[in-house]
């Protein structure tokens, strides 16, 4: 650790090793010119504490111990193989420039990845093939191709608020938008509805996995 606070991890390549990002008070910078291959990342801090600068993890495991909350830095990585476990919410992956000019960004992929030991809330999957990934199964559902399905999807009658708040917005999202995760206990909770009444609707639509 620097003087500032900051572990980097750039211009190297990284094989079969367990990283664990877990000091409350470390930054941690990962990139650029930094490839891991087949190495599990721990992490356990805040999204601040987290700064990816194009690295590339190639058949990685990430077991996130802490909810990683509203991280759209997913974007300046590529993943390719690699397994996510544990709470995210509010995170972006995938090919998305237009996030921010830093040039990192631009540079973002994510194929073949498995979300299946995952709980995801509201994290969305971007300029990707949604069917090289796996994602989670319920209470976890994903929309597929959000934008271009919208206009079915609020054709049929939502519990609660589901409607307003989440469906009648999907032709909002980024128009790199390819997969949009939600977690049905989270969402029924702040949208005053129940999993079940959520599911019955969902189970209607072959563009949404569960």
């Amino acid at each position: 650790m620097d003087w500032l606070g900051n572990i980097v991890f750039n211009d190297r390549e990284i094989e079969n090793e367990r990283l664990e990002l877990t000091d409350p008070k470390a930054n941690y910078i990962l990139g650029p010119n930094l490839i891991l291959r087949n190495c599990t990342l721990v992490l356990k801090v805040s999204a601040r504490r987290l700064s990816l600068k194009q690295p590339r993890f190639i058949d990685c495991t990430f077991e996130v111990k802490q909810e990683l909350k509203n991280y759209q830095s997913w974007v300046a990585a590529s993943l390719k193989g690699c397994r996510v476990k544990g709470r995210l919410s509010g995170c972006d992956f995938g090919y998305w420039p237009e996030y921010t000019s830093l040039p990192w960004y631009q540079h973002g992929s994510i194929e073949d990845c498995d979300f299946s030991e995952a709980r995801l809330d509201g994290c969305r999957f971007m300029d990707c093939d949604p069917s090289t990934l796996r994602f989670p199964k319920w209470p976890c559902f994903t929309i597929l191709d959000p934008i271009r399905r919208a206009p079915e999807l609020c054709r049929a009658t939502w519990p609660g608020l589901v409607g307003d708040v989440v469906v009648e917005k999907l032709h909002k999202q980024p128009p790199r938008t390819m997969a949009l995760t939600e977690h049905a206990p989270t969402l029924a909770k702040q949208l005053e509805t129940t999993p079940e009444e959520l599911k019955a609707v969902i189970e209607k639509f072959d563009c949404i996995l569960f």
